[in-house]
């Protein structure tokens, strides 16, 4: 991939980490909750970490990296633990790569969507915000170089762990 973008364009500007797969584990009455949690944890963490490193080696002075995790990522759903194990763990890559790399320039995005109106998400039930207001979202904290985007109703996570923890918890744990 990352030689066709060198053919095409000479160069990488933003690097885009948008791969994830939410797997429901219940660890009190699965037979074998970790069943496939390598594959997970490939796809959620390790994947982000090894193309952003290969990008890194190639252009080493690339724009922005941007990283797109969950509000999972900050409280963990009850339904999907180890997603928000491996969210909460690119979490904490994003924000040392931002202290890593803020001396030479390059911008670290972190984008926490809550659900997006998809078609990998069409059979799922709660309310959904557009791939277009997540883009918009993102496209303004990049101009801003905010270190997180909020887009929908994640912009009030902050606050709410600050605030009422175990309320948000709670709320949380009925997703």
């Amino acid at each position: 991939m990352l030689n066709a973008v060198a053919e095409r364009f000479g160069r990488l500007d933003v690097l885009i980490n948008n791969a994830g797969s939410l797997v429901e584990r219940n660890f009190a009455v699965d037979a074998d909750p970790t069943h496939d949690l390598e594959q997970e944890v490939a796809l959620n963490l390790t994947a982000p970490i090894q193309l952003t490193s290969e990008v890194l080696k190639r252009w080493p002075d690339v724009t922005a990296i941007v990283f797109v995790t969950s509000g999972y990522a900050l409280v963990s759903p009850t339904r999907a633990p180890t997603y928000g194990a491996v969210k909460a763990g690119l979490h904490g890559f994003a924000e040392g790569l931002r202290r890593q790399l803020a001396p030479l320039g390059t911008h670290i995005l972190e984008v926490l969507p809550p659900l997006v109106d998809t078609p990998s998400t069409a059979n799922l039930k709660g309310r959904k915000i557009s791939a277009a207001e997540v883009a918009t979202v993102t496209l303004r904290a990049l101009a801003l170089r905010r270190p997180m985007a909020l887009p929908g109703e994640t912009q009030w996570l902050p606050l709410m762990l600050r605030i009422a923890p175990e309320t948000l918890k709670r709320m949380v744990a009925k997703t």
